[in-house]
């Protein structure tokens, strides 16, 4: 079984913000390449890698899907030296002051995130969080200095370094959606010892968090005739413990709801039973917040289901996940892969298991 830690270590160490992915997509292109029979960059900047089934052509094909962006911040001005910020993708400004950062100007640039003292700010904003606009970056620079360096739009990554903890867990920046991409990988290695009759595609896709575009784009062009989106869901934790959240290194959780094939949805749920996978089950009432709400209506809509991996503080630089449930993810994946018969399709159709 492959060790995926290091991997991990080394995606959660680069920076690859919505939008402007290339770091970390180089990285995965690096460890997939031996593990597909072909890989490619699409168009807007999603990794497609394509393993080759054994039945005769032309095959079904099924789509892996995972995105590789993460949220961060951009500067968005510039006053005495200091850079003022904006997001890219969900950031709570609570969990900002503070945080260490490398602003990419014309060159890599250590950072901090600050704020003025509580006294120094308006009356009605003392005593609370404080909202971005009153955020600076301190690159320690002279503003001189700093004007040569950095342009407003230059991005700024979160530069906590992953660690791990005790009891299996894994912390660090950007595991939404590194993890999954994980997952991926420990499937693509699986499937190297298993013989599969579908082409399948394994998709890192692009700008999940800012406008689904890998996720629209990469399925036009590949036409699978299914997909399966990997992705992360809030794991509980302090103060999260009702029914919107699942437990840390208790198994992969299942979606259900409106972007889920419940003909798909049964298949996989019966082979994680059989196989005595633990599994959680997420009620997505509206669209599950995932690639597959993009994926589900493209051309003349593709059969999705979701398969989640939980993960605790969501959008900040210490999230948190259980290598275990990473691992079992990989291995579902790879088993339902392995067990698809080339008319799979065929027998399948949209009715709600009762």
């Amino acid at each position: 079984m492959m060790e995926i830690t290091p991997f991990l270590k080394k995606l959660l160490s680069l920076p690859g913000l919505s939008a402007y992915e290339t770091p970390v997509r180089e990285a995965i292109a690096e460890t997939w390449r031996p593990l597909v029979d072909e890989l490619e960059v699409s168009r807007v900047g999603s990794l497609h890698g394509l393993r080759r089934g054994v039945a005769p052509e032309p095959r079904p094909r099924l789509l892996l899907a995972a995105h590789m962006d993460a949220v961060g911040l951009m500067v968005s001005g510039m006053i005495d030296g200091f850079l003022r910020i904006t997001e890219v993708g969900g950031v709570d400004d609570r969990i900002l002051p503070g945080q260490l950062v490398t602003v990419h100007g014309r060159r890599d640039l250590p950072g901090v995130i600050v704020q003025p003292p509580d006294f120094l700010l308006p009356p009605d904003q003392r005593g609370k969080p404080v909202r971005r606009e009153f955020l600076l970056v301190d690159v320690g620079l002279t503003p001189d200095e700093v004007g040569k360096l950095v342009r407003t739009g230059d991005l700024v990554s979160f530069a906590q370094q992953p660690f791990e903890l005790p009891g299996d867990a894994l912390v660090g920046h950007s595991l939404d959606n590194r993890a999954s991409v994980g997952a991926l990988t420990v499937c693509l290695d699986e499937l190297q010892h298993m013989s599969c009759d579908w082409d399948v595609w394994a998709v890192a896709t692009a700008q999940e968090e800012e406008t689904f575009l890998g996720a629209y784009t990469s399925p036009f062009d590949l036409r699978p005739d299914m997909a399966l989106v990997v992705d992360v869901t809030h794991a509980k934790g302090p103060g999260s413990n009702d029914y919107r959240t699942f437990g840390l290194g208790k198994g992969v959780v299942l979606g259900w709801g409106a972007n889920i094939h419940p003909g798909l949805y049964k298949a996989v749920k019966e082979l994680a039973e059989r196989l005595e996978v633990p599994f959680q089950i997420e009620a997505m009432s509206r669209h599950s917040g995932t690639d597959a709400y993009a994926i589900q209506v493209t051309a003349e809509g593709i059969p999705c289901m979701v398969l989640s991996i939980p993960l605790r503080y969501m959008h900040t630089p210490v999230e948190l996940v259980s290598l275990k449930d990473i691992y079992r993810t990989g291995h579902l994946l790879a088993e339902f892969i392995a067990r698809l018969k080339p008319d799979f399709m065929q027998k399948i159709t949209w009715e709600e298991p009762s």
